[in-house]
């Protein structure tokens, strides 16, 4: 149970940023004995892997905070983030000693498919809400709302590892807030399809 709970809440935090978990396991699992990747997952903990979601990392913390752009981004990262969830609820919910079952381990396809859904859940209502932001702030939101989501992904990805417990009552906020958000674009693509389609007087 707890590696299945790890495993949501990482691969949600990959719906927010893909490369946060993907750092977080990796340092963890190459400097200390809270993350133990199973066998097929060592490359995680890699040098030169860690070198390259860093940059990607960096990237994207950029990328994200400029309006326009981070909408270009999404797109993009429609690929990139559900493969995320997938690659880090497999390599923490397949290792077995984590629940003593070797249920996930025996089965790593419902890990992979369960992280990618979960991940593009949280992707794909991102991007929805984000070009809703953009428009009712001028943009000014981008930044704020970017910085969010990226701490949101580190405290969850952090959550997930260390009080995966605690990974429900998280997620269950995020879908709240996001589900806030989602009703708030589809208010404001009304609003504007409304406008749009009024006769002049």
């Amino acid at each position: 149970m707890f590696a299945a709970l790890t495993g949501l809440g990482l691969s949600t935090a990959a719906g927010l940023n893909a490369y946060i978990p993907l750092m977080v396991v990796g340092l963890l699992a190459n400097f200390t004995d809270a993350v133990r990747l199973p066998h097929g997952y060592e490359w995680l903990s890699n040098g030169w892997v860690l070198a390259i979601v860093g940059v990607l990392l960096v990237a994207e913390f950029v990328l994200d905070k400029v309006p326009v752009v981070d909408h270009v981004n999404d797109i993009i990262q429609t690929a990139v983030r559900p493969a995320s969830g997938g690659v880090v609820f497999s390599a923490t919910a397949a290792a077995a000693q984590l629940d003593h079952s070797t249920w996930m381990a025996e089965h790593p396809a419902v890990g992979w498919i369960l992280g990618i859904v979960s991940a593009l859940v949280v992707h794909l209502l991102k991007a929805g809400a984000r070009p809703v932001v953009n428009a009712t702030t001028a943009g000014t939101g981008a930044p704020v709302v970017s910085t969010i989501e990226d701490a949101g992904s580190l405290g969850l990805s952090l959550v997930a590892i260390f009080l995966p417990l605690l990974v429900v009552v998280a997620v269950a906020l995020l879908a709240y807030i996001l589900w806030r958000l989602t009703r708030r674009a589809r208010r404001f693509r009304a609003a504007r399809r409304a406008r749009t389609t009024t006769p002049p007087v």
